[in-house]
């Protein structure tokens, strides 16, 4: 999941939804990629933490250190993406997306389905979907509209551009859904075995 979000940085056509607000903490105020990502993580913790009160349990509570892992291995792909060339066209940054696009999905296909422990965003996601009795599915629509929202407003105000919320953004909020119902169709083809992805 991290190198696809490195794929997103390095296609400069916007990043991916849940890492708008990290992003956006780098391009505003130079916070480093991976720091920004685990300060946001925390943030969501505290989010449950306030909506789920006493329902709020160590599975809560160990997203703090997957989200330190995470915001490392975001730093790592970030820099290992580093020695990749640049774009120079719009076609090579639209390859970038798409190869972003299906390294995410394949994160997802491969993390979900074990049911251990949630990364904050979706942690927020169910805790949104307990309290306030709504379907998941939904609340994830209305999780990334709300991150690409905060994220454009706050880079218009703070540097006058969008920042990191782009058309890559708008396409990889789309598509990765798509490349996760592909991986499991091809998956489940070439096995027999399915794949439980119900909390999507």
């Amino acid at each position: 999941m991290t190198v696809g979000i490195a794929f997103s940085i390095k296609s400069n056509l916007g990043i991916s939804p849940v890492s708008t607000i990290p992003y956006t903490m780098t391009v505003i105020w130079g916070v480093e990629i991976g720091i920004a990502t685990i300060i946001f993580h925390c943030i969501l913790v505290l989010i449950q933490f306030i909506l789920l009160k006493d329902k709020f349990g160590m599975k809560n509570l160990s997203q703090i250190p997957i989200g330190i892992i995470f915001g490392f291995f975001t730093s790592f792909s970030v820099y290992l993406l580093s020695f990749i060339p640049e774009s120079t066209s719009f076609l090579i940054s639209l390859i970038y997306m798409v190869i972003s696009i299906f390294t995410i999905a394949f994160g997802i296909f491969l993390y979900l389905p074990p049911n251990l422990i949630p990364l904050a965003g979706e942690g927020a996601m169910q805790a949104v979907s307990i309290v306030f009795d709504k379907k998941f599915s939904n609340v994830k629509i209305g999780f990334d509209v709300t991150m690409v929202v905060i994220s454009a407003i706050t880079c218009l105000f703070f540097i006058h551009s969008s920042g990191s919320v782009g058309l890559g953004t708008i396409i990889s909020a789309v598509f990765v859904g798509m490349a996760l119902k592909l991986i499991v169709k091809l998956y489940t083809a070439f096995t027999g075995k399915t794949v439980d992805l119900k909390s999507m």
